[in-house]
């Protein structure tokens, strides 16, 4: 049965991650603004950061102000509208959107329970780290999720190195300790970051800690080797370039509990920890699960067909890491920012061709490699791996210039291309003349 035509269909995006927030733009630009589409992104946070960058904010490296977009503002100047909350539920027969009441701080109501009807529902509310059960992960565990969690570990460990400054008693087994479980991207990224980072906040005058003595950093894979996603050879770098800066690294090593000061090992091994992070695995939200009738998998995500419609619905989409999208004979498509950046651009286009009862096409995952920034001036990767048949790897400034331009193409999404450049431009002057790493 054909679809009517509307005078001003209704697209509702839930999510305002890399995928979201860059379709909600584009569409809102291009038809938003002259009156063709309404555009409504839900999400739950009131401003956007990069999520490839919350390693950074966690060590402290970046300013977050430089770098947030304000999802109300770029709603404004972007010709889409954003509204505030969290999805709970889909009634697709009704075709609508059931989204939580947002509560503040302090517990008081700011919008009730609503609905939203959409005659085109986007879901691409990213993904969580899967924990798998292990006992005190909940209890003692930091997972890396979003800007809170990044924030609440920047704190906890500047705090950490100046409670070891003060006191006069001698620092306990555990204290500066940090353990990191996941030698995937965001697990190596941070360790990476972190020898740096902790080492320049104690240069600020904490000169009661000797960081080369009493700083340390235990990165714990269950694989046999780091990375265990990327090809062996960005492994094998990427541990040579880790050992250089003392990060303690622990393969094949699986974890049987966490608690407040330690991480206990299946092989009976404990490692003594202040800061402890779990960034092993990847799942979709729990909500999702079998949401609306919806065919979903182990891991939550939401299973879509090659036009990344959802096998029982032609009116949802799912992109990004919350999308099983099938990748042929090596599995499903990656949960990586560039996915969901191409994602995005393919639904931009294909969007209005559902709306005309056009045929949808068929996405198809172009895989540019991987790339793993390990502090300021070194980053390894493997780029260009399906255009050249074989896998490259860089290492080095190079390679640290590929991984800028991927976010780049972010912002260059988000703001086009001449905010991009002056913002780059104001960054690397302030650069010069604020500190490296930030305290608050």
């Amino acid at each position: 049965m054909s679809k009517p035509q509307l005078e001003k269909p209704r697209i509702v995006i839930v999510g305002g991650g890399a995928g979201g927030l860059e379709l909600a733009t584009r569409l809102g630009d291009k038809y938003g603004r002259k009156g063709k589409l309404d555009v409504t992104l839900i999400e739950r946070n009131r401003t956007h950061v990069w999520k490839p960058k919350l390693h950074e904010i966690a060590a402290g490296s970046m300013d977050i102000s430089a770098h947030e977009v304000d999802y109300l503002a770029q709603s404004y100047w972007h010709g889409f509208r954003y509204r505030i909350g969290e999805m709970i539920g889909i009634d697709r027969d009704r075709r609508q959107v059931l989204v939580a009441p947002y509560l503040d701080s302090e517990g008081r109501e700011v919008t009730p329970k609503r609905t939203f009807d959409y005659d085109v529902l986007v879901v691409t509310v990213g993904s969580q780290n899967n924990d798998f059960g292990t006992p005190g992960v909940a209890d003692h565990a930091i997972k890396l999720e979003s800007q809170v969690d990044a924030k609440r570990f920047h704190e906890r460990m500047v705090n950490a190195c100046i409670r070891a400054h003060a006191q006069t008693s001698p620092l306990g087994i555990h204290q500066l300790k940090v353990a990191i479980i996941g030698a995937g991207a965001t697990g190596v990224e941070l360790a990476a970051e972190l020898h740096r980072t902790t080492r320049e906040v104690v240069a600020y005058g904490l000169d009661q800690v000797d960081p080369q003595k009493d700083i340390s950093i235990t990165l714990i894979e269950a694989a046999d080797r780091v990375l265990p996603a990327l090809p062996e050879r960005v492994s094998k770098e990427t541990e040579k370039l880790l050992a250089r800066l003392g990060v303690n690294v622990l393969t094949g090593a699986k974890v049987s509990e966490i608690a407040k000061d330690h991480v206990s090992l299946t092989d009976g091994q404990t490692i003594p920890a202040e800061l402890i992070v779990w960034a092993a695995g990847v799942k979709a939200p729990d909500f999702l699960k079998g949401i609306a009738g919806l065919e979903t998998n182990r891991i939550n995500q939401l299973v879509v067909r090659p036009t990344l419609q959802t096998t029982r619905d032609n009116a949802i989409f799912a992109i990004g890491d919350c999308s099983a999208c099938s990748w042929g004979e090596r599995g499903n498509v990656p949960p990586r920012a560039q996915a969901a950046h191409q994602q995005a651009s393919h639904l931009y286009s294909q969007i209005p061709r559902y709306l005309r009862s056009e045929s949808v096409k068929d996405y198809r995952y172009r895989d540019f490699g991987s790339l793993v920034s390990l502090g300021e001036f070194s980053t390894v990767g493997s780029m260009m791996g399906a255009l050249v048949g074989g896998s490259l790897v860089f290492e080095g400034m190079f390679a640290r210039m590929m991984y800028l331009s991927l976010y780049k193409m972010h912002e260059h999404a988000l703001h086009g291309p001449v905010k991009v450049a002056l913002d780059t431009l104001a960054r690397l002057i302030t650069r010069r003349t604020e500190p490296h790493v930030k305290l608050h």
